[in-house]
């Protein structure tokens, strides 16, 4: 009686190591035969994982900060305003980033006016983003521009937001 328990019990220790081996990735278990060195290998592939997941964290942290920061949406907004329009306008490495905030409808600001605007300025765009977000609109634009120090990033600020105030003045 005793000996078939145990030859039950070691059946089942090996279908549960041979799943194990399974979920493990090749490199995990990559010329190991023991089934401690199977064991060490899911506790490192368990490691890992936690790593990966702490860093994917910290990087949504990040992420999640860094859209808290262009929070600036509200510059332009009115108490009757259902979304704000507004422009946001950041140098990057090679070039210079715009975000626009601004609402759905006939008088509002169209990207096509905003590239326009850009295009005179002398940014080449290389990467055009549109979210639509509680009712609204947010264009994120990515620019490229050959010498950084002919662009005045306050001034074309300014520029976009003069243009979005004289649209909701007429509207």
């Amino acid at each position: 009686m005793h000996r078939d328990v145990e030859r039950q019990r070691r059946q089942e220790m090996s279908t549960l190591y041979a799943s194990l081996r399974t979920l493990l990735p090749l490199e995990y278990i990559k010329g190991k035969r023991a089934i401690s060195d199977h064991m060490n290998g899911a506790v490192s592939y368990v490691k890992d994982l936690q790593k990966r997941i702490d860093g994917l964290n910290a990087k949504r942290d990040e992420l999640k900060k860094a859209s808290d920061n262009w929070s600036g949406f509200e510059q332009g907004m009115t108490s009757n305003e259902a979304f704000p329009s507004s422009a946001v306008v950041r140098q990057s490495l090679d070039g210079v980033e715009v975000v626009i905030s601004t609402s759905v409808g006939p008088k509002s600001l169209t990207l096509s006016r905003v590239l326009q605007l850009l295009l005179e300025e002398g940014l080449d765009v290389v990467n055009c983003t549109t979210t639509r977000i509680d009712g609204g609109l947010i264009h994120t634009i990515q620019t490229e521009v050959s010498d950084l120090r002919g662009v005045h990033v306050p001034y074309l600020e300014q520029k976009l937001n003069k243009v979005i105030s004289s649209l909701s003045q007429t509207s």
